[in-house]
């Protein structure tokens, strides 16, 4: 079943690196949109709405520093973020969208899928992790998945993030140089580097089957990490029709008072080190 007519209309063409976001300006826009974003947390609650949001695109494109941005000041019971493993044994053996389908919101929850089903059209399919089989139902199952989570009344936003091989080989190195970051890398990732034409088909042939007008795929183009997440938070707030809710006002009450209440000795009980004490010595 294949996407919108006459396949992915393909967007105008932009600067390869585009201009680095000023810090000062970015983060001052960046606090807004977070501020909205708790607003759109607070809709979401009060109406009981369900918001599924999947973040795919190439190793080293941005996608978790855009969810940690996103989700920064939200509730974490409210909006909670679904990274999954690799398939286990009996998932394998499961309908692939099952293991999928047991983290999808309840009423007044945001979910963020880092990476999601679309797995299987990219990794699985290019490392050859799946069948052309189980890739081919894949397509056909997908557009009609979805279709059945937008008439359920789930609003699902998709968004994939660009970046080109050369800032993709230019961050992979700075990973591979930072110890805080090594752990982000993983053989898999960068043999992504040599495969980099066999994903690029991969992407194309996945939006001409999946791009659909109920749930259709939204670029993001992340040369500037800065840009791409200013660019991605401000989209997704635009296409939710929220408001503000109005909490009820809140007071502290006052202290009742004290009726005997006596606190341990220290000594009975065991501390943490006090290792700050240490750094003020020095």
């Amino acid at each position: 079943m294949a996407g919108r007519k006459g396949g992915h209309k393909q967007s105008p063409k932009v600067p390869a690196r585009p201009a680095k976001l000023p810090r000062e300006l970015y983060e001052r826009e960046l606090f807004r949109l977070q501020a909205e974003l708790v607003k759109l947390q607070e809709w979401v609650r009060a109406e009981g709405a369900r918001v599924v949001v999947v973040f795919e695109g190439r190793d080293a494109a941005g996608k978790g520093s855009t969810i940690k941005r996103v989700t920064e000041y939200l509730n974490p019971r409210v909006a909670r973020i679904v990274a999954l493993p690799a398939p286990t044994d009996r998932e394998r053996s499961q309908w692939y969208f099952q293991r999928y389908v047991e983290h999808l919101p309840a009423s007044g929850e945001i979910v963020l899928f880092d990476r999601s089903w679309y797995n299987r059209a990219g990794v699985e399919r290019v490392m050859g992790f799946c069948t052309q089989a189980e890739y081919m139902r894949f397509l056909h199952q997908c557009p009609i998945f979805e279709r059945l989570l937008t008439e359920e009344g789930i609003l699902l936003r998709k968004y994939w993030f660009s970046v080109s091989d050369e800032e993709q080989e230019h961050r992979f190195r700075d990973r591979l140089a930072d110890p805080m970051r090594q752990w982000k890398l993983s053989p898999m990732d960068l043999e992504s580097i040599t495969r980099w034409e066999e994903y690029s088909r991969a992407k194309d042939e996945m939006f001409l089957y999946t791009d659909i007008p109920e749930a259709p795929w939204n670029v993001v183009e992340s040369e500037d990490k800065r840009r791409a997440r200013i660019n991605m938070i401000s989209h997704l707030l635009s296409s939710v029709p929220y408001h503000e809710v109005q909490r009820p006002p809140l007071e502290l009450p006052p202290r009742p008072p004290a009726t005997g209440y006596r606190r341990p000795p220290r000594d009975m009980q065991t501390y943490v080190p006090d290792h700050a004490r240490g750094l003020l010595d020095t």
